[in-house]
């Protein structure tokens, strides 16, 4: 199944894409796309809907981040080897992890918004990973049974903020629309192998990002187990882990986003996104 949310800001409703492609209202059948509503239990009562009796979605409505309620967003940093390199840093032997603040969550479509004074601002298309099922010290094996299923993640990143005001990353890493998320959530049934999934990213129609999830270092079962000992994973939890070569700060020179670019950002099978860029605003 393909899981999403649409409408407003703070007004959203749960939907689903049809085997047409076409958006149908959830709202009869559950109330969001939260925690409570990714259990296995849940999804199983989900797919077995005839979902031609569902109430079409005239238009285009916005489309939001495809979970509700969400009460972690952990990160991976220097998953992919190529990236590493690009970066300057050594290649981790262990799973780097940080935390991307919730406030930093927005829809797929929605504007990026450069930090106030920002100059480094770039961008990174990654794997997310939707938590379905409280993982607590679980095994490498086991690890995927706790995953509800995967989207695409933007991770947006202020490299200054990140690696030149002290040694805590999570101050590039959580502004405000730092976190673009979806179109959808893709349930683990119609992803069988995360590690075979081509993922890319353009900036103003060039192609900048292109990869394979095969080339993480550490795969989403290693992630997921690995997290799971240092923090119990809920429902609803997100993990986005990692990108490939191609971000800004890897060009020589440096090339980082300014107002006006523009970002599509994909993973087949999972979607795409689209996003403008725009100045800071104070609200």
């Amino acid at each position: 199944m393909k899981l999403l949310r649409y409408g407003r800001v703070g007004k959203e409703k749960p939907g689903l894409l049809d085997q047409d492609g076409r958006l149908r209202d959830l709202s009869s059948v559950i109330a969001d796309i939260g925690p409570a509503e990714l259990s296995d239990k849940v999804l199983k009562k989900l797919a077995k809907l005839d979902t031609t009796a569902l109430p079409l979605v005239r238009g285009t409505p916005r489309i939001a981040a495809p979970v509700a309620s969400v009460g972690k967003f952990i990160g991976i940093g220097l998953n992919y080897s190529d990236h590493a390199a690009e970066a300057g840093m050594p290649v981790p032997k262990e799973p780097i992890i940080f935390m991307k603040a919730t406030s930093s969550l927005c829809g797929p479509n929605d504007p990026i918004m450069l930090p106030r004074g920002s100059k480094k601002t770039d961008w990174e298309v990654e794997l997310g990973v939707v938590i379905g099922g409280v993982a607590r010290s679980v095994s490498e094996k086991d690890a995927l049974n706790f995953v509800a299923g995967y989207c695409v993640v933007n991770d947006v990143s202020e490299r200054e903020y990140q690696l030149e005001r002290g040694s805590q990353w999570d101050k590039g890493k959580g502004c405000d629309t730092f976190g673009p998320v979806g179109p959808w959530l893709v349930t683990r049934d119609e992803v069988p192998n995360p590690q075979r999934l081509e993922l890319w990213l353009e900036l103003n129609g060039e192609r900048v990002q292109s990869g394979n999830t095969r080339t993480m270092i550490f795969s989403v079962a290693k992630i997921v187990s690995y997290v799971s000992r240092f923090m119990t994973l809920m429902p609803g939890d997100i993990i986005t882990t990692g990108t490939p070569p191609g971000v800004g700060m890897g060009m020589k020179p440096p090339r980082f986003l300014k107002r006006g670019d523009s970002l599509v950002t994909g993973i087949a099978g999972l979607g795409e996104q689209r996003q403008e860029v725009i100045s800071y605003t104070a609200t």
